[in-house]
């Protein structure tokens, strides 16, 4: 595996070593699970797309209420 090296403040190592989950881990591990935590939060145009279409459902009264949609299908909530 090819490595290099870069230039952290401190600051930056020491806030970097927090995130680690055992002794041993690199900070290539840590960088990437970084990253890959980052890139899980981002959402897609599509699921974008549908929390506006949501959205717009619930401004223009296009829901029904859990309560409402138990009662009719006969279920009961705690």
């Amino acid at each position: 595996m090819e490595t290099t090296t870069i230039q952290l403040k401190e600051g930056t190592l020491s806030r970097l070593k927090y995130f680690k989950d055992y002794s041993k881990e690199s900070y290539d591990e840590i960088l990437n699970k970084l990253i890959n935590l980052l890139e899980e939060e981002e959402l897609t145009e599509f699921a974008i797309k549908k929390i506006n279409l949501g959205l717009k459902d619930i401004q223009e009264g296009r829901v029904v209420s859990l309560e409402s949609y138990a009662k009719k299908r006969g279920l009961h909530l705690k």
